[in-house]
C-alpha cells in the first residue's frame, strides 16, 4: 500500500495558502493600521524626547543659574567677611591709639604731680629750714639779750648745728601731721 502524500493533503500548505490569502487581502489594510500605530508611537517616542530634552535644558539652565548664584553669594560673603576683618582691624587700631592716648595723657598727669608734689616738698623743707633758721636766730638773740653778753662764734655755731640736727625730726613730724 502505497499511500502518496500530496501537496494538498499537507496542512502546512493550506496554513502558507491562507496566510498568503489573508495577506492579499487584509494587508494593506492591517500594513496601514500598523504603520499607524508604529508612527503614533515614533511620534510619542519623539515628543516624549523633545520634551526630555527641554526638560534637560531647563535643568541645565536652573543649575547654572544656581551656581552663578551660589559664587555670587560665596563672592559676598568674602567680602562681608573681609570688610569685617578691615573693620575689626580698624576699630583694633583705633582702641589702640585711644589706649595709648589715655596712658600718655595719665603718665602726664601723674608726671604733673609728682612734680608738683616735688615743689611742694622743696618749698616745705625751705619753709621749715626758714622757719628753723628764724628760730634759731631767736635763740641766739635771745641768748644775747639775756646776758647782755656778746655771743661768739661758737656758740652761735652750736646753736644753728642743734637747729639743724632737729631739722629731720621737725620734717617728719610735720609730714605726719599732714597725713593726719
Amino acid at each position: 500500500m502505497m499511500v502518496s502524500h500530496s501537496l494538498f493533503d499537507e496542512p502546512r500548505f493550506w496554513s502558507a495558502v491562507a496566510f498568503v490569502v489573508f495577506f492579499l487581502l487584509f494587508g494593506r489594510k492591517l500594513w496601514a493600521a500598523i504603520t499607524k500605530v508604529l508612527d503614533e508611537r515614533a511620534e510619542g517616542v519623539r515628543r516624549d524626547l523633545d520634551e526630555a530634552g527641554r526638560l534637560r535644558r531647563e535643568a541645565e539652565q536652573m543649575l547654572e543659574a544656581a551656581t552663578r548664584e551660589r559664587e555670587q553669594a560665596l563672592a559676598e560673603a568674602r567680602e562681608m567677611i573681609e570688610r569685617s576683618r578691615e573693620e575689626a582691624a580698624s576699630i583694633a587700631a583705633a582702641a589702640r591709639r585711644e589706649a595709648e592716648a589715655v596712658a600718655a595723657r595719665r603718665e602726664q598727669m601723674a608726671r604733673d604731680r609728682i612734680a608738683a608734689a616735688e615743689r611742694a616738698a622743696v618749698r616745705e623743707v625751705q619753709d621749715l629750714a626758714a622757719e628753723i633758721a628764724v628760730q634759731a636766730t631767736r635763740d641766739v638773740l635771745a641768748h644775747h639779750l639775756e646776758g647782755n653778753q656778746p655771743v661768739g662764734r661758737r656758740d652761735a655755731d652750736v646753736l644753728i648745728d642743734d637747729a639743724l640736727s632737729a631739722l629731720p625730726g621737725a620734717l617728719t613730724r610735720a609730714t605726719q601731721a599732714r597725713a593726719a
